[in-house]
């Protein structure tokens, strides 16, 4: 039974997180008003944004880095997200509670997973709920 509570409070926490980003864009809000910005790269794939108040671990989607990439991957999304750069989540769900999400830079045309692929260091996950093959 713990299992299942906790399936079902990953599930609404990336709900509300989830309409807490989207909803704003689907009703017609600029698209600052529905940006958070960069607290840190904690990991590889792993950031933490702040969206007012609040602050969110945020797991970037579709993406796996290898153990040897770990650094140049975190120091080029480093390079990539100074402190406070304004980004859009598209979240496609949650992993051990944080979000999972597509992250873009505003006014960049690529998500930051796909820039990591295309730096060579990380692979795609497909197969994934959201995550195309």
């Amino acid at each position: 039974m713990p299992a299942l509570l906790q399936t079902l409070r990953s599930r609404i926490l990336a709900f509300v997180l989830g309409i807490c980003f989207v909803l704003p864009a689907l009703l017609g809000a600029p698209a600052m008003a529905n940006a958070a910005e960069v607290l840190q790269v904690r990991t590889s794939t792993l950031l933490q944004v702040g969206d007012s108040n609040r602050s969110y671990s945020v797991e970037l989607a579709c993406v796996a880095v290898d153990p040897d990439q770990q650094q140049p991957a975190i120091d080029w999304l480093r390079q990539q997200l100074p402190r406070r750069s304004r980004v859009n989540l598209r979240p496609i769900g949650n992993h051990d509670g944080l979000l999972v999400a597509r992250v873009q830079k505003l006014g960049d045309t690529q998500d930051l997973g796909s820039g990591l692929i295309a730096a060579g260091l990380a692979s795609p996950i497909s197969g994934v709920n959201g995550c195309l093959s």
